[in-house]
């Protein structure tokens, strides 16, 4: 099997309030079994899966993906997807946004009910977000306009190919909502010391009831899910600022104690956040070397 890798890419522009910017893009090959969330993003997130197997789950539906199937992540959206224990997906993503993307996507079918497009393995979606890459990469100057373009050559196949996957449906509105406002609250507060019961004020709700809920919704307590939000936003951080110290680092995702950060990190990584910094930059060079 392919070994398993990360690789993500960054616009090196920064965004023109209101207009269409493209914020980065990547690929992996996943492991066996790795899941994301169940979180929330405050960016669009498009995944083209190009080989392998998993499952994407939102708030209301549960799809089973494969290769040639698209799944766009909305700000907001409470998701989670996990690669296939026998079969793990490979796939490419590109994350965007701007004020009339929204009126984009629903042109193109993509919208919150039905987040998912089937466009067979023919398309040259993954192969434009590979250009995407590639260009960010280069730090040329046209890069940020140029991925735009593509951007839209993305929409326009996934507009021209779509066939919505079979899938199966739950919901349950109300008790979804009231998840989605913890995990908007823990998004927005996880760089301070905050607490469970300052949450539970803020959103007035009794404290046992609101964890509770929130574990029948996702699996896990409010505290667990605050400190992988952290850990998650830990990793980005030693992958993007060398320059920070394990404490700054640690202080950064509204843990005081660098200590605790390192055990609790090192327990849901499976490494010391030294150790991972070094890991991640030397895959970034190699990376880096490989589109020169």
């Amino acid at each position: 099997m392919e070994s398993y890798y990360y690789s993500v890419a960054s616009n090196p522009a920064q965004p023109i309030h209101g207009r269409l910017h493209v914020w980065f893009a990547g690929e992996s090959q996943t492991k066996p079994e790795h899941a994301l969330g169940p979180k929330i993003y405050d960016h669009y997130l498009l995944h083209a899966v190009e080989s392998g197997h998993g499952i994407f789950r939102t708030e209301s539906e549960v799809y089973d993906l494969r290769p040639g199937d698209c799944f766009l992540i909305h700000p907001g959206e409470i998701v989670s997807y996990t690669s296939d224990q026998h079969d793990p997906w490979r796939y490419r993503w590109v994350a965007f946004n701007g004020d009339h993307v929204g009126e984009e996507l629903n042109r193109i079918g993509l919208i919150p009910e039905k987040p998912v497009a089937h466009i067979s393995t023919e398309s040259q979606v993954s192969g434009w977000i590979q250009q995407i890459i590639q260009l960010f990469h280069s730090k040329e100057v046209s890069a940020p306009i140029a991925a735009a373009g593509y951007l839209h050559l993305i929409w326009a196949d996934i507009m021209s190919r779509s066939e919505q996957p079979s899938h199966i449906t739950f919901a349950e509105p109300q008790v979804q909502r009231m998840v989605k406002q913890m995990m908007s609250y823990m998004s927005a507060q996880y760089a301070h010391p905050i607490s469970i019961e300052q949450m539970s004020i803020s959103l007035g709700y009794n404290r046992a009831y609101l964890s509770r809920v929130f574990k029948q919704e996702t699996g896990m307590t409010p505290v667990t899910y605050l400190l992988k939000l952290r850990i998650d936003q830990s990793k980005r951080i030693l992958r993007e600022r060398p320059d920070l110290s394990i404490e700054q680092v640690a202080a950064s995702v509204g843990l005081a104690d660098p200590l605790y950060f390192s055990r609790q990190f090192k327990r849901e990584v499976g490494e010391s956040p030294s150790r991972y910094r070094i890991a991640t930059g030397a895959a970034s060079q190699i990376k880096g070397k490989d589109h020169t």
